[in-house]
């Protein structure tokens, strides 16, 4: 429990952070993107960058968008079992992939730090609350972080 006026544990102020947010219009070729730290006290920033910059992989193949989440860097990830296989999309459809690592100082000076990267991937025209709504398909390849 947190005294009056204190800030609360960092942990559980990452663990309250949303995992979607309303989708701005964005061009096609652009994605949008929204990063918190603690450091900012998890305040959302958005912005926008081009489809290559994501640590996604996409495929259009006509009738699906086929997808994978990229593992960068992979000195920091945590013990999991192998990988999961890359999603299909149909139009309308969405996927939210949830892949998180962990990292500390070279010499093990200070404790560890923790990331984690939310992927909404949605194909095809969708409403700009729809990652606000529950996912078609949920890719948790999260590993343990202690």
């Amino acid at each position: 429990m947190s005294k009056p006026g204190c800030r609360p544990d960092p942990v559980a102020r990452r663990n309250a952070a949303p995992l979607g947010f309303p989708l701005p219009h964005v061009p096609s070729e652009l994605a949008h993107f929204v990063q918190m730290s603690e450091r900012d006290d998890f305040e959302p920033r958005s912005g926008q960058k081009g489809l290559r910059e994501i640590d996604v992989s996409l495929r259009d193949e006509g009738d699906r968008l086929w997808m994978l989440a990229r593992v960068e860097p992979l000195f920091g990830l945590p013990p999991r079992p192998r990988r999961p296989p890359a999603v299909r999309l149909l139009p309308g459809q969405w996927v939210r992939w949830q892949l998180n690592y962990r990292f500390t100082s070279a010499l093990g000076i200070r404790g560890w730090s923790y990331w984690l990267d939310t992927f909404n991937i949605a194909y095809g025209p969708v409403d700009k609350d729809v990652f606000l709504s529950e996912p078609t398909m949920t890719v948790d390849e999260r590993g343990p972080v202690r």
